[in-house]
């Protein structure tokens, strides 16, 4: 009997993860150096954990030997539910919070609990991949809004005002949003919570990268200039903190509950179905959100992360016909190609012959879901030299490339 997956996985796609990652893994075990600027994962850079984190997980280990209560540990809870309380969101406690082995795993248990088949969830584009296919397999259908790049990549109300029906759900926020490095302003915030408040919509904030941020942008949350509105807030250690591996994430829960009780038990529902998070990586919490680990001299002038966003953006936009909205936060480059100048129809195919001929690993845009084939995703987390020596490789590709 042939064995074949799911049908609800037929519209599930993840491609930042896929044939172009899979072929830049057999060329290393050709022996091939391949120079990988796919992911925002800061080890590989030589970023690594404040000490104190570490020390406190190691500590700890003797007391993660049991499982823990299924939202997770309660300092951890405690610290994420005091953070949210010194960025101005009112009345969160920790039964408000859950913990989770990465922001991934509590993405997918929220649309578990909210989606029928057929409901409809409003996604940015371009996006993080993630939220597209966890709409979709949890038989929902990802409806996606415009971000407009002629505007810094906010998005445009209009559009995400006349993208809803009587099937829409939920509202995703990304902000600061992967892969564009857009720190939404206040105004464009406002307004679509407004939205969200107008149309009855659960708000989903992914704010992963609120700490990552660059000139003076500053960020802002959506569940305090909300208070009214049930929010779903989404965070964790992966990135400020550099501890991708640890998986630890949370969710936190704010606004009116009283509506939404059938919902949230649904939710920790869940929770308990999967017996609790990973218990050593939970005891990072409460060290890392204490107050005294602080990211700010990665992100001013002289800060290694500033350097690099500043060098590659330099170097990109210095290739002909390159565009590039300069990020505002997080940690990638999203690069526009001329379409009069590169006439790209399968802008995968031209990442696939990138890293065939130039041994370099970068993700194509409509893998963020963008209509169109006329960008890409760089991660600048790689040295100064790394970067020079990767981008002047897609600046001699690009010279003579044709489809």
């Amino acid at each position: 009997m042939q064995l074949t997956q799911a049908s609800r996985l037929r519209n599930v796609t993840y491609d930042i993860r896929g044939p172009v990652l899979r072929r830049a893994r057999q060329l290393e075990a050709e022996g091939h150096r391949i120079i990988k600027l796919n992911l925002g994962n800061p080890a590989p850079f030589g970023l690594d954990a404040p000490d104190d984190v570490l020390s406190d997980v190691i500590k700890h280990i003797p007391d993660a030997q049991g499982y823990s209560d299924a939202r997770g540990i309660q300092p951890g809870r405690l610290a994420v539910a005091e953070f949210f309380e010194r960025r101005g969101v009112a009345g969160v406690g920790p039964d408000d919070v859950f913990l989770g082995n990465g922001v991934s795993e509590l993405i997918v248990m929220s649309l578990q609990a909210l989606l029928n088949p057929g409901d409809e969830v409003l996604v940015p584009s371009p996006d993080y991949p993630l939220w597209t296919g966890a709409v979709n397999l949890c038989g929902g259908r990802a409806v996606h809004y415009p971000c407009v790049e002629g505007n810094g990549w906010q998005p445009d109300l209009d559009l995400v005002a006349a993208q809803i029906t009587d099937r829409t759900r939920a509202l995703v926020i990304i902000n600061p949003n992967n892969p564009t490095g857009a720190v939404y302003s206040p105004g464009v915030l406002l307004g679509l919570l407004d939205l969200a408040r107008r149309h009855g919509l659960l708000v989903l904030t992914d704010e992963i990268y609120d700490q990552i941020l660059y000139e003076g942008a500053v960020h802002h949350s959506a569940a305090a200039l909300a208070p009214d509105l049930l929010v779903l807030t989404l965070g964790g250690l992966s990135k400020t903190y550099r501890l991708a591996g640890f998986r630890s994430g949370w969710l936190v829960v704010s606004g009116p509950r009283e509506q939404a009780s059938d919902y949230l038990d649904g939710l920790e529902l869940l929770a308990n179905m999967r017996l609790c998070p990973n218990v050593p990586a939970q005891h990072a919490i409460q060290t890392a959100l204490g107050g005294k680990i602080d990211i700010t001299h990665l992100l001013e002038p002289g800060g290694r992360l500033r350097d690099q966003r500043d060098h590659a953006w330099q170097r990109m936009t210095a290739i002909p016909g390159v565009t590039c909205v300069q990020p505002a936060g997080a940690l990638y480059l999203f690069p526009r190609l001329d379409p009069e100048v590169y006439k790209i129809r399968d802008d995968e195919q031209m990442m696939m012959d990138f890293l065939e001929q130039q041994h370099v690993l970068l993700s194509h845009g409509s893998g963020f879901n963008l209509p169109t084939t006329d960008h890409l995703r760089l991660v600048f987390l790689a040295s100064v030299p790394v970067l020079d020596d990767a981008i002047g490789r897609l600046g001699t590709f690009l010279a003579d490339y044709h489809q």
